[in-house]
């Protein structure tokens, strides 16, 4: 009787331990769901403040009042403490927590498969955790902590720099700066490759490209102006950039020199020559 030889072994799993951990896997149920809002709030809201932040935060290269100003309006906006937590801090804390039970969950092999995809996949996690440990610090200091800006962005520019008095804090802003430019730039190319964006290598091979040059335009605006704070002449202590005046105006300044109106350790208002 006539026999069908046995098909041989297939090698789809052993092919596909060969790929390694590939970054656009889907989760399967509510892990999937879970996963796609994830990414979403990845891009928007939090990447979209992110880049607001930072082109904000360049204002710190025109002068203590173009930063206060800059402030003052931000915070000026209909429901500014609204927007705030709905588009910025229960987002940002949902991406948060489950980016890194992600990456607790996820598996680096590069030990083993050393390929570009799985250092992208573990870069992706470290720089997660580390641009979480760096924001935490900053929303902490500049927000929750001392002087509030919401209600005094007249010492903004003070108590950024205060804040960068030292070389440590530096470069704990410039490491956290890169990282989270990193991973912002990474995650928007995981976000297009996810959502059938960019289907196909070659679409995604090109977006790439255009993820990492905003990226390092993103993250050089970011070290800009973390340096120019840190290497401009140090205000006084909780030195107001906006004084109040007459008519409820502020003070004019002359390129290079600061207003009048400063305070001392108790929060006296102490009338300076200009610097």
């Amino acid at each position: 009787m006539a026999t069908v030889a046995p098909a041989p072994p297939s090698n789809a799993g052993h092919s596909e331990k060969l790929r390694g951990v590939q970054p656009l896997r889907a989760g399967e149920g509510h892990t999937f769901f879970l996963r796609r809002l994830h990414s979403l709030t990845g891009i928007i809201p939090i990447g979209a403040f992110l880049i607001e932040h930072i082109v904000s935060n360049f204002e710190v290269v025109n002068g203590p009042l173009a930063y206060a100003q800059q402030v003052k309006f931000l915070n000026g906006l209909p429901l500014a403490r609204v927007l705030e937590w709905v588009f910025i801090f229960i987002p940002l804390a949902y991406h948060a927590l489950y980016g890194v039970y992600i990456a607790i969950k996820g598996r680096a092999n590069v030990n083993v498969y050393p390929w570009a995809g799985n250092w992208m996949y573990l870069s992706q996690r470290v720089t997660g955790v580390l641009a979480l440990a760096y924001i935490i610090q900053h929303l902490w200091f500049q927000r929750f902590t001392g002087v509030s800006l919401p209600e005094n962005p007249g010492v903004a520019y003070w108590k950024v720099q205060h804040e960068l008095s030292t070389a440590f804090m530096l470069w704990v802003y410039i490491i956290g700066m890169v990282v989270t430019c990193w991973h912002f730039a990474y995650g928007i190319w995981l976000f297009a490759a996810k959502w059938g964006i960019t289907p196909g290598d070659r679409a995604r091979k090109k977006f790439g490209w255009v993820c990492g040059i905003g990226g390092v335009a993103l993250c050089t605006m970011g070290l800009w102006s973390i340096i120019a704070i840190y290497s401009a002449p140090r205000v006084p202590y909780m030195y107001n950039a906006m004084p109040s005046q007459p008519n409820n105006t502020v003070a004019p300044t002359i390129p290079g020199q600061y207003p009048v109106t400063n305070y001392d350790q108790n929060n006296t208002p102490q009338q300076e020559p200009l610097q």
